[in-house]
């Protein structure tokens, strides 16, 4: 090993602090957004879909568990850490598509939601890619943790955000983001340490 490269062990802690700052500005959008709702409830008509998004995409708070798997991994490369921030970096997006800057252009949530769901569905779509890869990199035995669950689940969700993108259906929106919910509570429930 190059004497002047850190161990693997050092480079670790300094990446979950990049991360951290990266997820926390995602988390701070959302909850900035939710507290604006609070602050001044008649101020744009809510839409449940949009808030139901804003629960499953802050439940990706998980991520952050989720990656204390990096730790497995002894050869950090450049590569691998532009990867690693470009991961989070796509769901601070996520967070901030949920949460205009303004709400002038829009008449509701509701229209505010589907005007910008390409974006959204789209960039919820690349972090089922995203974290195939990011699973993958943590070696063979996390990745085979999951199992086969994890093999259907991924192309499922991403064929999902597909459709999201070309249907308006309320229904089908309303469907996917309960069916969304509800995957993603028992996935945290079953594969992550939840006993207190």
């Amino acid at each position: 090993m190059d004497p002047q490269l850190p161990y693997a062990h050092d480079i670790f802690p300094h990446i979950r602090i990049v991360l951290g700052m990266v997820i926390g500005l995602g988390v701070t959008r959302l909850l900035s957004g939710v507290a604006r709702i609070v602050q001044h409830p008649g101020q744009y008509r809510l839409y449940p879909v949009h808030l139901a998004w804003v629960a499953s995409v802050l439940l990706l708070v998980h991520f952050w568990w989720w990656e204390f798997g990096l730790f497995q991994i002894e050869n950090w490369t450049f590569g691998k850490y532009l990867f690693i921030i470009f991961y989070a970096v796509t769901l601070f997006l996520l967070c901030a598509l949920l949460f205009p800057d303004s709400m002038l252009d829009y008449t509701s949530y509701e229209d505010f939601f589907y005007s910008r769901r390409a974006w959204f569905f789209g960039l919820l779509a690349a972090t089922y890619l995203l974290d195939v890869i990011d699973t993958l990199l943590k070696g063979p035995e996390h990745f085979a943790h999951f199992g086969v669950e994890y093999l259907i689940r991924t192309p499922v969700f991403v064929a999902l955000c597909v459709i999201a993108i070309l249907l308006r259906d309320r229904r089908f929106h309303i469907a996917f983001v309960a069916g969304a919910l509800v995957y993603q509570i028992s996935f945290i429930l079953r594969l992550f340490d939840t006993i207190v």
